[in-house]
């Protein structure tokens, strides 16, 4: 178990982090963690969770929230760690070993780190003390000014932390790392002096001086507009300093400032800017000393003697015609001691083109051409298409390559690495000895070692501009062995995985190859069959498209079976791929298939991540994210979202937003196919994960109120669920998973698991009460549909419940009449008497609608009745809302008074702005009916702006809508007009 305060504030535990909740929940935990082993009163607690006078439930609110921490701690198994929440009279004590908090460990470590001599251990010490912060402190909190004092306690340490380790770097000649690391401090602290003078000495010790004054006129400006100040002495001076190119004092850690040290290799000297590097490691002109490769600085074994020379020198490829430099001129030629191993060659006639011919029929990818032709314009680029197997990669390279061939009159080599191949990949000496024959080198004067031919090829292109082309690249340590020398040589290579090390030490600019859209797939087809066949039926060569997911393999195979079969239909073969068990079949047609090129890169995945692979295919939704993943798996979200990792860097998987993961169609039906045993298992685990999380999103999202159903029998209890740090944060869940929910509810009805189904759906009900008029009719349906299938009577209340609801919001009182007068007997059948509450509220709504209020006075009295004898607060303060609503319709304004003052009295919390804003409407309403005017305004003022800061436009608008009618002024019906438009636009 281990808390964290340095980011947001959570409880990570073996199987995943605990769900916390509400962010009350989550600031009453960090105060608690910022004392621990400290008794910390309820008067602290209270200051902490309200910055403004609390409700007068404080003390309940606060002892609701302790049993919900303690239960957590307890599912967790904190007694194993010697973790307790402790009541002590009037204050609560979480006793913790204080190793389990990262705050603590911070600290340990940074006093560890002031002890060190070795600099280097200090770097290290510190570094891993840094590691612990995952963002802002005591993030997802209540904003109060005690935690926000913790949080810039917190923050004022790390700060520190960093200042350490950059004087560590410092002390090392480590001037790159220095600036690196307090860089991103003072972005975020830009007014900071000390901070922005460190950064500038750091930058100009590194060689960096026009950045270090960049930054100081930055820090200036700043200080300037906001601040109305110049610099402080100690900016000035650093300033300074720069300006004359002197040397700046060098601290250690914690050591006294020492002149500064003799800069390390590879940077220059502070005020000599003649000697500063240009370019990605290559040198200014007329600078002296070793070039790219080390080329020029050792002998070369191979080579011709010049002619004319009498000194034995030979200068390696000189029997080549001189390359040209690109002011048009010859290169001369450096002379290197050592012996002669080659005679003269006479025969120039070498092949200089290695490419494969152009890819026939290819179509689009004019974005991807672009940016190809984009990224080859740098210095010695290296330019990576990446996709999936199929997408079209060796052919976009081969085009691009056959496009721009002019661009290389020294060559266009290419090699296939086969490194998603069954026959293995080549030596590097295999793919030197295609290329150095290229190049002019004899095929006998081959170099029989790796290095040495690598080395030649490295020599010989050092002046040359050449294309080379690496297809089907497996990992990047075989690309550095094959690049060449030159900074006019461009180099491309195509893998399914990523080779992130590729981009990260050599740069290399990737270029991620995504599937066809659906008229550059047709124009595919077109291009094989012939236009006249496409046209002829246009939809159906579209909808080939989008069931070869825009795939230029697939296509290229559904293709290759329509060509030799002329009279046969486009829309036949459509509705035979139609079908989602024999489709990888279909798209099979002699050496050509797609499962076998999913196959060969399936097959080099690790086990864990091919464990992963094969339960994705059964994931009935079109995203996941590792919570998904580890329910499908039956793993934890770390393990899945490491396993996931794994996938995306053999595109087998793409992430499309930060944690969030989709499948290609046919990758997901191969994936399927690999393990179809589990299919059962793995839709019950990701059904249960989404009815546990839909849970959590509802407890923070509508805190205080009784979870909406009892949890299916055989419920299986994911290993962790994704915590909620806010309502925005549950209700965007709820949203943006709606559609993969949809698709959860068919899966689970196919597979007889209606338990599951209507549960799926009616979990909803926080995003249904907020967007209720968003077509949700249909999808409650199928709800009832399946409770009624199970002979569910307590299921089929509480759909009836919430349809009928939905169904009076939309205007149609008489089909919400008639299913709502059959959910509270069903209720009392199955014993839900809170259920029984919630069905008479919804009744008495409708019926106060159709102008029965004494039927709906008396459903609301009962169920307040219900809700009080269950101890239920949130029920009976809903029940309260709508009987003061009905009230005041009945004519009655102090009762309705009278019934939203104790209903406010009862709740809600903080979080539960729209519930208080409609009670401060009616209340509202109810005064302007006993003649308190200026008294109702100010409550429907408030009611209002509650609405509008908690995004509840409904609530807005009729708050504003009463102050309009008795205060008409121009800035209530702008706000009115706003909220109103607000609705139209989300609908």
């Amino acid at each position: 178990m281990e808390f964290r305060l340095l980011g947001m504030v959570s409880v990570d535990t073996l199987e995943g982090p605990l769900s916390l909740g509400p962010a009350k929940r989550r600031s009453l935990l960090a105060a608690l963690l910022l004392s621990v082993n400290t008794p910390v009163p309820v008067a602290r607690l209270t200051d902490c969770l309200w910055d403004d006078a609390p409700p007068l439930h404080a003390r309940s609110v606060i002892q609701g929230h302790v049993s919900r921490i303690r239960a957590l701690l307890a599912g967790g198994d904190a007694a194993a760690y010697g973790v307790e929440l402790a009541t002590l009279g009037d204050a609560y004590t979480l006793r913790s070993p204080e190793t389990l908090l990262d705050s603590h460990r911070f600290e340990e470590l940074l006093a560890l780190a002031r002890e060190q001599r070795n600099a280097r251990d200090a770097v290290s010490m510190l570094k891993d003390a840094l590691s612990l912060w995952q963002g802002p402190a005591l993030a997802g909190t209540f904003p109060g000014p005690a935690l926000q004092a913790a949080a810039h306690s917190l923050e004022e340490s790390r700060v520190a932390a960093v200042e350490q380790l950059a004087r560590a770097h410092t002390s090392l000649g480590e001037h790159d790392q220095a600036a690196a690391v307090l860089r991103t401090v003072a972005v975020v602290h830009p007014m900071r002096e000390p901070l922005a003078a460190s950064l500038m000495a750091a930058l100009y010790r590194a060689g960096r001086q026009s950045e270090a004054l960049d930054w100081f006129h930055r820090t200036r400006r700043l200080l300037v507009d906001e601040l109305g100040v110049d610099p402080g002495s100690e900016l000035a001076q650093v300033h300074a300093l720069i300006l004359r190119g002197d040397p700046l004092p060098q601290d250690g850690p914690d050591t006294p400032a020492d002149p500064v040290a003799a800069p390390p290799p590879g940077h220059p000297e502070p005020g000599h800017r003649g000697r500063e590097r240009t370019g990605s490691g290559h040198r200014a002109p007329g600078l002296q000393g070793p070039g790219p490769q080390g080329a020029g600085d050792r002998p070369e074994p191979y080579g011709p003697r010049p002619a004319g020379s009498s000194d034995g020198r030979a200068s390696a490829g000189s029997s080549l015609p001189a390359p040209e430099s690109r002011t048009g001129g010859a290169v001369p030629t450096s002379a290197h001691s050592g012996p002669v191993a080659l005679p003269p060659l006479v025969d120039l006639s070498y092949p200089k083109d290695l490419l494969p011919r152009a890819p026939r029929g290819f179509h689009g990818r004019e974005a991807e051409l672009a940016a190809l032709t984009r990224a080859a314009a740098a210095e010695a680029p290296i330019c990576l298409v990446t996709g999936l197997p199929g997408v079209g990669k060796t052919a976009l390279a081969v085009q691009w390559a056959h496009r721009n061939a002019d661009m290389f009159p020294d060559g266009l080599l290419f090699a296939d690495l086969r490194g998603f191949s069954d026959t293995g990949e080549p030596a590097l000496t295999e793919v030197l000895r295609e290329f150095l024959p290229a190049l002019g080198v004899p095929p006998r004067r081959v170099p029989e070692s790796a290095s040495a031919a690598a080395a030649l090829f490295r020599s010989l292109t050092h002046r040359r501009r050449l294309l080379v082309v690496l297809d089907n690249v497996r990992d990047s340590a075989t690309v550095r062995a094959l690049l060449p020398g030159g900074a006019d040589c461009v180099t491309l290579v195509t893998s399914r995985h990523r080779l992130d090390g590729l981009v990260a030490s050599e740069a290399a600019s990737a270029v991620p190859l995504d599937s066809l859209e659906p008229q550059d797939g047709t124009e595919l087809l077109a291009g094989v069959l012939g236009k006249d066949r496409v046209l002829a039926e246009p939809a159906a060569a579209r909808r080939l498209t989008e069931l070869c997911g825009g795939l230029p393999l697939a296509l290229r195979v559904t293709a290759a079976r329509l060509a030799g079969r002329p009279q046969r239909k486009l829309t036949e073969l459509a509705d035979e791929l139609a079908d989602e068990q024999s489709r990888l079949t279909y798209l099979d047609v002699d050496d050509t298939s797609v499962s076998a090129a999913l196959r060969l890169t399936v097959q080099q995945l690790p086990p864990d991540a091919l464990h992963q692979f094969t339960r994705l295919g059964h994931h009935p939704g079109s995203h996941f994210d590792p919570f998904t993943a580890a329910a499908l798996a039956g793993t934890t979200p770390r393990a899945a979202a490491a396993a996931l990792e794994r996938l995306a860097a053999a595109h087998l998987v793409t992430e499309t937003a930060a944690g969030r993961w989709e499948l290609h169609d046919l990758v997901r039906l191969y994936a399927r196919t690999l393990d179809p045993g589990s299919g059962r298992e793995a839709l019950t685990g990701v059904l249960d994960h989404y009815i546990a999380t839909a849970l959590a999103a509802a407890d923070v999202a509508q805190p205080g109120g009784e979870p909406c159903f009892t949890l299916p029998d055989g419920f299986c209890r994911p290993a962790a669920v994704r915590d909620f740090a806010d309502r925005a944060s549950a209700m965007h869940w709820l949203a943006t998973e709606r559609e993969d929910l949809a698709l959860a509810v068919v899966a689970a009805r196919a597979a007889g698991l209606d338990d599951r189904a209507w549960r799926i759906i009616l979990l909803q009900w926080p995003q249904v009460v907020w967007r209720v008029r968003d077509n949700w009719v249909p999808l409650l349906n199928v709800a009832l549909e399946c409770a009624r299938a199970q002979c569910d009577p307590y299921a089929q209340s509480r759909v009836l419940t919430l349809l009928g609801w939905v169904l009076s919001e939309e205007g149609r009182p008489a089909e919400a009449l008639a299913l709502l007068e059959l959910s509270p007997p069903l209720a009392r059948q199955a014993g839900d008497r809170l259920g029984e509450a919630t069905a008479l509220i919804n009744l008495a709504v409708v019926e106060a609608a159709e102008g029965d209020l004494e039927a709906a006075l008396e459903n609301c009295a009962r169920a307040i009745v219900l809700a009080r004898e269950e101890s239920d607060a949130h029920t009976e303060m809903l029940a309260l809302q709508h009987l003061a609503r009905i009230q005041l319709t009945a004519g009655r304004p102090r009762e309705a008074l009278r019934s939203a003052r104790t209903a406010l009295d009862l709740g809600p919390e903080h979080e539960e702005a729209a519930r208080r804003a409609l009670l401060l409407t009616v209340s509202g309403e109810a005064l302007l009916e006993l003649g308190a005017d200026s008294e109702a305004v100010l409550l429907l003022d408030r009611a209002a702006e509650e609405a509008e800061r908690a995004g509840y436009d409904e609530g807005a608008v009729r708050a504003l809508a009463t102050l309009l009618r008795v205060r008409p002024g121009e800035g209530y019906r702008r706000r009115y007009e706003e909220a109103v438009r607000r609705i139209s636009d989300d609908g």
